[in-house]
């Protein structure tokens, strides 16, 4: 059973899927991460007022409806409580976390929850060339380090096994470090529901895998999903030879965005330097908010006292 989100009472049609303009954008926000949401019978609310922005619910144990709207643009965030009425969810509170920061949301009675954090997003649009020169040079003498060490790379489609060792791993890495990602179920139904966007790229030493890179790929852009690196793998710099073999595999396939997820250099120091030296941009979110409208513009005056606490800030 998935966390969240949970069917949506006023979900539209698989056949209804919404249609995005060219540009990158984000995984939850794809027509592919929707496909794998209705695929599980948990399929998203689309807004057709906000450019078909989705909107994931589920039903907490109360039997109260709690909806999420994840990596979204709100160009026009006065025109969100609108959005929600015309499509039956303005009586349904709902956690925010827009792609970029939005104080504006104070101005529709918005609660700001928890202060914006980073992702690292990489250019893929340029020359092979141009990517290499954007590497760290650490990052680089990783590179070719493993490049010597006579590891055979491989690319395939995501096999359609939960006991795949890379979920085992996955699991396990996630069990240590205390943190949830994406459920193994959801993403077997993203690779099924989008045939050959979900790319398993291995690095095996001899006929051992030692590492393992997980991308799915949504319209012009691209998601680092799950990767796991054995000591053996670690000590080979298998995960950047991997990471390589994507960007130009990514690039060729006219993929324009590399997106590499959160950055926690308190945290995950290690995976930030690794991102980081790939030449990925950091790229600041618009913080968690939370949003009843129901109580509407009441709560105003409360969420002005953080607003700057959501605002844009240099990196």
């Amino acid at each position: 059973m998935l966390d969240f989100p949970s069917p949506a009472a006023h979900s539209k049609p698989a056949q209804q899927l919404h249609r995005r303009p060219s540009r990158p954008v984000t995984l939850a926000q794809s027509v592919e991460f929707q496909r794998a949401m209705t695929a599980l019978a948990q399929a998203p609310t689309p807004l057709p007022e906000l450019h078909d922005t989705l909107v994931t619910t589920r039903r907490l144990a109360a039997g109260l409806r709690l909806a999420m709207i994840n990596r979204a643009p709100m160009p026009q965030p006065s025109r969100l409580v609108e959005a929600l009425r015309a499509n039956g969810l303005h009586r349904t509170p709902i956690i925010l976390s827009p792609e970029h920061p939005c104080p504006e949301l104070v101005d529709i009675g918005a609660l700001p929850l928890v202060s914006p954090s980073y992702v690292a997003l990489l250019d893929l649009s340029n020359s092979s060339e141009q990517r290499s020169a954007a590497l760290r040079q650490k990052w680089r003498n990783r590179l070719n380090r493993a490049r010597s060490s006579g590891l055979r790379v491989s690319r395939q489609n995501m096999a359609l096994d939960q006991n795949h060792w890379l979920f085992a791993a996955d699991q396990a890495q996630q069990n240590r470090r205390g943190y949830r990602s994406w459920p193994v179920a959801l993403t077997l139904a993203y690779a099924k529901a989008n045939k050959g966007k979900a790319k398993l790229f291995q690095a095996f030493d001899g006929a051992t895998p030692v590492a393992a890179i997980l991308i799915l790929r949504h319209g012009q852009g691209a998601t680092y999903h799950i990767a796991h690196a054995t000591p053996a793998g670690k000590s080979l710099s298998a995960h950047n030879l991997l990471m390589w073999e994507a960007m130009t595999w990514l690039a060729a396939k006219g993929c324009q965005q590399l997106d590499l997820g959160l950055i926690n250099t308190e945290e995950a120091p290690g995976l930030a330097r690794f991102k980081l030296g790939t030449g990925a941009q950091l790229s600041q979110l618009g913080g968690t908010w939370v949003l009843w409208p129901p109580l509407g513009r009441l709560l105003s005056p409360l969420a002005r006292w953080d607003r700057k606490l959501m605002s844009a800030t240099s990196c």
